[in-house]
Formats: structure tokens, C-alpha cells, sequence
């Protein structure tokens, strides 16, 4: 049902415009011009004439991926290529991206719980900085260390509000600091024995739930980047409590009902505003966690590891370790969960514009390749392995704006990524050179272009010869029945200024044509299921079968090879070559090629 160049091309990826003007037989609509390009060529147009645009990529930014190995030098974050090409441009009616894993900088946050019950943990905590440095460097040549520490919100029923419990909320045999929401006691830093000073003058604090406040916390990591001090590189937050959390919701217990707004309220390293906006949601979380390349290592204690799982299910790019009782093993804990986050690749993209799709072939390790869901991820990895998606874009229609749209495509946790320009192929070649207002189309009111006319708002017909308020009279009515039979158009379309144009199926390869919308390309004989039998095309609901097949499925096949038997005779003289088959047509012989003759004279000679 096209009735231009453009909207042809639009209509579907195999669909070509026939420009010549000579083409339309008398009494044929427009949109006969658009069809696959091999049926238009059987139809009599020359290639010469036939408009399909094909899409083109071209690569803007082209780095190669960063070798260290061969390099030998010690580079900045900034120095480092993971992903290639970094940049491209599509003009559409599929792209090649390549992911190193390299020896990429880390910058690691330790947020613990520093509720009473992880006092013990604490004391093991205190050298962490030191030590992991150590471990670290086995790893990356570049590594940073912050802390953190949580408790929860200081408002009832949370923690006790009794002046002397906002003191000190613990035992009074025991001295604890006053409870505190969340505070950032060390930004990242390449200092582990700052880490080590500082972490051991920190002190337990207490409240009065079991679950606590650590999802506040997690938000403020993820979105104050400059107080945190996060660089653009592997991002790692470690998350350590042997408890439950809160989330979205449990602020109406203390009846906080703002829900939390995903911005940074740090003022002199401490959040201010607890007592003010509500816990985050689990997906405002795994927003702000993606949004900042921030991979989350759960450290919990075995009690509450099937709670995490679950969490961690939800959260991508996260993995969690089993916490000793007194947080002994956390270093190791740390290392086997770092491996398991970076020797897994996946890929994500933004949101895409309407009518944009896309698909994904990962090539990863050993010759492996995956498609669907699984295409976009790459298991196994150790570092220096390089490893190869392929991405297919598709667009289904032109935007309404008619401008470029950008997608970006990433590994999670890596900060950078594949940026994609889109440009939409929206009308043909032969657009512009259209002439507007053309006599040809009934006194100028339509635009001869690519061998028709595209007419003005309001006018419709093969030439523009008729105003749309003329639709649908009964002297134009009689024009759109076949035989003078009481059908308008065989009931599979509109009589529009006396020609009809047939209605659009759901699916875009199946299509009404012909001057009444009598014939239709799906409604033919099949054989195994297969329109055509898989040999032919379905013309006005009768099958034209390819050379050597015939029948009305197109399921019998002319070739004799078949049936030839030994003796180089068809169906050894003794029958004839039906579809490919041989039909004995001596009663004594059998078999594929009628050599077979179990009761003639000789045959009991020659088995015996």
C-alpha cells in the first residue's frame, strides 16, 4: 500500500521502487511499484530503475586495545583502551565491537556496618588497607582504598532518642558513638597505612532493629562521585554487615514518606538528610549502581547469605562472599569476588528510539558463539583475553522528528563504551530530484517523483486526480467491484476516488495486491508446511514454481536423477518418474528405481 519511494523503503528490508515511469499497467495501483526487488524484475522492471538504499557503517573513533604487556609502561586510567571502535555512525535501512580485559586500574570503598554486633569485625578490619594493598598489587599495578561505615536512621523506632542513648546508644559498660545514618570516614586513597590510622580510631555504634540502614549508604557511594573520589575506572564497592537491610517503604515506620531522590547530601563527610527521605527502592539502587559503573561486593555472614543471593540476582555485575564471624577471611573474600566479577563480560545499551532494535553474537573464548539473551556476555575471562560481539541494528520506520538518535553500548562496570550515531534512511535517491507541482499529476497537484506522483495534502489517486471529499461516492464505488459483483475491492480494502487500496496485514510479507484486491500472496497451496512447498512464490493465490518443480504446491519435482537405476534407464524401463518418485508400472518389479523383480526366472540362481 505505498504510495511513494520513501514509504516503500520503510516498509520493509527486501522492499524495492520501481522508477520507471512505463511500468504501471493500465488499471494498476501505485504501491504495485513496491515489492521485493527479484519479483519487481520478474515483472518487467530493470535493475537500473529499482530504488533500495542499503545501510552503511562508518567508524569515527578507532583505538586499538591497549597491550601492556607490550607497552611496559605504567599508564594513566585515561592512556587505557578495553573497547574497540569507540565510535560509529549507521546510516540504516551490523557492527563488529571487540572488549579486552586488561590490567585496568581499581579504585575499591569499604562501607561497613559498624552496628554493635560487628564490633569483633572491626578489630580485623583495622590493617585491611595495608594488607589488600599487597594482595591488590598481584592484580593491577594501580589500586585506591576508601572507608565508610553505616548504622541507620536517628529517628524512632530505628534507635532509641533518649538523650542519654543518642550518646551512647550501647550498654553503659560500653562505650559507643552516637548513631549516625551514614558517614564517609576516608575517600579513595593510595595510602594504605591512612587507611589503617584512621579505620582504628573508629567506634561501634548501636540501634535497635535488626535490619539496617545500608541501602542509604549504598545510594550516597554511588552518586557523591567527587567526595567519594571515584576515578574512571573498575569501580568497586564492598559491603560488609551481618545483618538484613531496609529498603522502600519501612521510612513510613518512622514516618519519613519522601521517597529517597538518588542525589548526594554529604556536608563534612556525613548524611544530612536520613531523617528526611525514605530508604531507596532495590531498583533505584541498581539504577545508580549502573549509572556509575559501580560493581558490588556483598560480604555477609552465612546467615543472611540466601537474603543477598536474592539481592544479588537483582543487581548486575555484584557477586557475594561469605563473611567469617569476625571478618578474618575478607581479604580472600574480596580477591575470589573481584575474579568472579571481571572474568564476566556483559553488554549493555541505553534506551533505544522507536522502532530500533538490536541483537547481539558474542565470540567469546575457545570458538564459543552465543545468540539471543546469552549473545551479550562472555564467561571466563582472565585478564589480557580479548573477546568479539557482534551487534545488529535494526529500524523499523523513520523517527517523527526525522533526526540522528545515539545509542551507547558497554560492558557493565567499565566506564567506557561503544557510542553509535543513527542515521535513518528515510527516502530515496530519486527524492531529490522531484518536480514539484507537475502537470503530470492532474494540473500540478502532486509531486513527480521517482516515476510517480506523490500528492499534495488532501488529493489521493494514481495521478492525484481526485480530492479526498470525493471518497467513497457511488459512481466511484462501481469502479472498485469486480465482475459488477456486490464486493467492494473482494472485501480486502477501501475504494478510495474509484481505485482500491488494500488493506495491511500484520505481518508486512504478506500482502493484498491486484486492481479489486483480489489476489493476495499467502493464500496458496502448501506442501511440508512450506507456502509453495519452499519452491516458489505465491502470485495471486496460485504458486509459480521455481524451475524443475511443478504441481499446485510446487511439490513435485521435474528432476529424473532420482529415478534413474543402475542401468542408467529411467525406473530401469519398467515405469515411469513421477515428482522425483518411480511408479513401477510392471506388477513383477518394485523398489526406488523398479529393479527389484523377487519372483522372475534366474533370481534364486543368483541369492543362492
Amino acid at each position: 500500500s505505498a504510495q511513494s519511494c520513501g514509504e516503500c523503503i520503510q516498509a520493509g528490508e527486501k522492499c524495492g521502487w520501481c522508477t520507471d515511469k512505463d511500468f504501471l499497467k493500465q488499471g494498476e495501483q501505485k504501491s504495485t511499484r513496491c515489492d521485493e526487488v527479484e519479483a519487481l524484475i520478474k515483472k518487467g522492471c530493470s535493475e537500473a530503475s529499482i530504488e533500495n538504499p542499503r545501510g552503511t557503517v562508518s567508524v569515527n573513533k578507532n583505538q586499538s586495545l591497549t597491550d601492556r604487556t607490550k607497552d611496559g609502561v605504567k599508564l594513566k586510567p585515561d592512556q587505557i583502551t578495553q573497547i574497540q571502535p569507540q565510535k560509529l555512525t549507521l546510516d540504516l535501512r551490523s557492527v563488529h565491537s571487540s572488549v579486552k580485559a586488561e590490567d585496568y586500574p581499581i579504585d575499591l570503598y569499604y562501607l561497613m556496618d559498624l552496628s554493635y554486633s560487628m564490633k569483633d569485625d572491626l578489630e580485623n578490619v583495622k590493617n585491611l588497607g595495608t594488607d589488600l594493598m599487597l594482595e591488590m598489587q598481584k592484580i593491577t599495578s594501580d589500586f585506591r582504598i576508601g572507608f565508610g561505615s553505616f548504622v541507620e536512621k536517628t529517628v524512632m523506632p530505628y534507635i532509641s532518642t533518649t538523650p542519654a542513648k543518642l550518646l551512647n546508644p550501647c550498654t553503659s559498660d560500653q562505650n559507643c558513638t552516637s548513631p549516625f545514618s551514614y558517614k564517609n570516614v576516608l575517600s579513595l586513597t593510595a595510602d594504605g597505612f591512612q587507611f589503617n590510622n584512621l579505620v582504628s580510631k573508629q567506634q561501634i555504634s548501636g540501634n535497635l532493629d535488626s535490619p539496617e540502614g545500608g541501602f542509604d549508604a549504598i545510594m550516597q557511594v554511588a552518586v557523591c562521585a567527587n567526595q567519594i573520589g571515584w576515578r574512571n575506572v573498575t569501580r568497586l564497592l564492598v559491603f560488609s554487615t551481618d545483618a538484613g537491610f531496609h529498603f522502600a517503604g519501612d521510612g513510613k515506620l518512622g514516618g519519613i514518606v519522601l521517597p529517597n531522590d538518588g542525589k548526594c547530601h554529604l556536608q563534612d563527610n556525613m548524611y544530612t538528610m536520613s531523617h528526611y527521605y525514605d530508604y531507596p527502592s532495590i531498583a533505584h539502587l541498581v539504577q545508580k549502581l549502573s549509572e556509575n559503573n559501580i560493581q558490588t561486593i556483598f560480604a555477609v555472614t552465612e546467615e543472611f547469605q540466601p537474603v543477598y543471593q536474592e539481592l544479588k540476582n537483582l543487581i548486575p555485575k555484584s557477586a557475594v562472599g561469605t563473611l567469617s564471624s569476625d571478618s578474618g577471611n575478607v581479604i580472600k573474600l574480596i580477591i575470589d569476588a573481584y575474579n568472579s566479577l571481571s572474568s564476566e563480560i556483559i553488554l549493555e545499551n541505553s534506551r533505544l528510539p522507536e522502532g530500533v532494535s538490536i541483537s547481539y553474537i558474542s565470540h567469546c573464548k575457545n570458538g564459543v558463539s552465543e545468540k539471543g539473551e546469552n549473545g551479550r556476555k562472555c564467561s571466563n575471562i582472565s585478564i589480557g583475553d580479548q573477546v568479539t560481539f557482534e551487534v545488529a541494528i535494526t529500524a523499523k520506520g523513520c523517527p517523527s522528528n526525522g533526526k540522528s538518535e545515539t545509542i551507547k553500548i558497554k560492558p557493565l562496570g567499565f566506564t567506557e563504551e561503544v557510542e553509535i550515531v543513527l542515521n535513518f534512511i528515510c527516502e530515496c535517491e530519486c527524492h531529490k530530484g522531484g518536480i514539484a507541482n507537475s502537470p503530470v499529476c492532474h494540473f500540478g497537484n502532486g509531486t513527480l517523483e521517482c516515476g510517480a506522483c506523490r500528492c499534495n495534502e488532501g488529493r489521493i489517486g494514481r495521478v492525484c486526480e481526485c480530492s479526498k471529499d470525493e471518497v467513497r461516492t457511488e459512481d466511484l464505488d462501481a469502479n472498485c467491484r469486480m465482475d459488477n459483483g456486490t464486493d467492494i475491492c473482494s472485501n480486502n480494502g477501501d475504494c478510495v476516488c474509484g481505485t482500491c487500496e488494500c488493506k495491511k496485514r500484520d505481518n508486512p510479507e504478506e500482502r493484498y495486491s491486484g486492481k479489486f484486491c483480489e489476489c493476495d500472496n499467502f493464500n496458496c497451496d502448501r506442501s511440508n508446511n512450506k507456502l509453495c512447498g519452499g519452491h516458489g512464490r505465491c502470485e495471486c493465490r496460485k504458486c509459480t514454481c521455481d524451475a524443475n518443480y511443478t504441481g499446485s504446491a510446487c511439490d513435485c519435482s521435474l528432476d529424473t536423477s532420482t529415478c534413474l537405476a543402475s542401468n542408467k534407464q529411467i525406473c530401469n524401463g519398467r515405469g515411469t518418474c513421477e515428482c522425483g518418485v518411480c511408479k513401477c508400472t510392471d506388477s513383477k518389479f518394485q523398489g526406488p528405481t523398479c529393479e527389484i523383480c523377487p519372483t522372475c526366472p534366474g533370481v534364486c540362481t543368483e541369492h543362492k
